[in-house]
């Protein structure tokens, strides 16, 4: 059997549905002569590891029961009387984190899961990554960080995954790759990749006012909390460098055009969440209705999308043909389209649900089996 032995990253949404992913998931790899070891498991406050990382591992019991602690709020260190584990909080968690990977980056192999939302585990992931240890992520903020500290994450990049980070389970990285790879240069690509923001820009084409559709959209779960963390297309923009990033442009944040769809003065530094929901929100209806109407008379529909084009990286509003694959887009589905010289006419069109705890788990899932023969090349050496 061969082994992978994985160390997690963040335990929220993805993280805990990864774990059940895992549990679930035994007897299919078993049947492939595959066993995922976990050894140890972090949240943004402190480390959960078994206490020889060479030989033990977790057993599905016990991830399960991480899980059950953190979707009630729970610490990790409430966990500590349940099995052979040891408790590690702040600094000393990264520590451990890169000691664990100096133990088995280089014999076993070790695959460090970056499964969280933060910006803080960039410095740990280019440590594990020099270490010899494989690297996946469905958290952006690592790729899409200052162009040093990206080349440095992915110097050794037969060792990084990160598919989830673009369209969560949809194989858009591996499309781009795999087109990159047999020497068809890409000419263009254009994409809907918010669920959120193709959810309600489909559902202006109804007539309904802006406002409605985005209370409409909070109510259905698919907005943060505060719908302005997705309408100021940040988001988007992550996504868009990454790609961008993959066809080899050495870019920043600042060197991408974003559109917000609201204006500064309704921003968070200006308005409350509440004030925003309640009276801001309308006054951007006039505005949004009037753009609809316009590409209406066109034959074309609105959309939010990113534009990759003449190293040229934008994000936001377009008109698009009513039945081109964005145009015809309904729902929170992520739609993306390929340009290259053998999809120069017929583009590559990418869509599926891109959004989703299960669906971006179930793609980190799938790019940690992806890194299996780097592991046997280790086991057999």
């Amino acid at each position: 059997m061969k082994t992978i032995p994985v160390l997690l990253l963040g335990c929220g949404g993805v993280g805990q549905q990864l774990l059940h992913h895992v549990v679930n998931c035994r007897s299919l790899h078993s049947k492939q002569g595959l066993v995922l070891r976990v050894i140890g498991v972090a949240d943004s406050r402190s480390l959960l590891v078994v206490d020889d990382a060479t030989t033990m591992e977790m057993d599905d019991a016990f991830l399960m029961a991480i899980c059950r602690a953190k979707s009630s709020g729970s610490p990790l260190s409430s966990l500590l009387d349940i099995g052979q584990c040891q408790l590690f909080k702040d600094f000393n968690a990264t520590i451990k984190v890169i000691a664990v990977a100096g133990l088995l980056g280089r014999s076993t192999g070790l695959a460090v899961v970056d499964c969280s939302a933060s910006s803080e585990t960039i410095d740990t992931l280019k440590q594990v990554s020099g270490l010899g240890c494989c690297v996946v992520l469905a958290n952006k903020k690592p790729l899409t960080c200052g162009i040093e500290d990206f080349d440095k994450l992915t110097l050794h990049y037969r060792g990084i995954r990160f598919e989830s980070t673009v369209g969560a389970g949809l194989p858009v990285i591996a499309s781009v790759t795999r087109l990159l790879m047999s020497g068809d240069p890409i000419l263009h690509i254009i994409g809907s990749l918010s669920g959120t923001l193709g959810y309600v820009m489909s559902e202006l084409e109804d007539g309904k006012p802006f406002s409605q559709v985005v209370q409409a959209a909070k109510y259905l779960g698919y907005t943060e909390p505060d719908p302005r963390d997705d309408l100021s297309g940040m988001d988007v923009a992550r996504k868009a460098l990454i790609l961008a990033r993959l066809l080899g442009w050495r870019i920043d944040m600042d060197d991408i055009k974003v559109e917000s769809l609201y204006p500064e003065e309704l921003g968070h530094g200006s308005m409350s969440t509440e004030d925003f929901l309640g009276s801001g929100l309308s006054q951007l209806d006039k505005n949004i209705e009037e753009r609809v109407k316009a590409a209406s008379l066109k034959g074309n529909v609105l959309r939010y999308v990113c534009v990759i084009e003449d190293h040229r990286c934008q994000v936001g509003l377009q008109e698009l043909p009513k039945n081109s694959p964005l145009g015809r887009l309904r729902g929170s589905d992520n739609v993306v389209e390929i340009y290259s010289r053998c999809y120069k006419s017929s583009p590559l069109v990418i869509q599926g649900a891109g959004a989703g705890n299960d669906t971006t788990a179930a793609g980190v899932l799938a790019d940690i089996i992806d890194l299996q023969d780097l592991f046997n090349c280790r086991n057999s050496s």
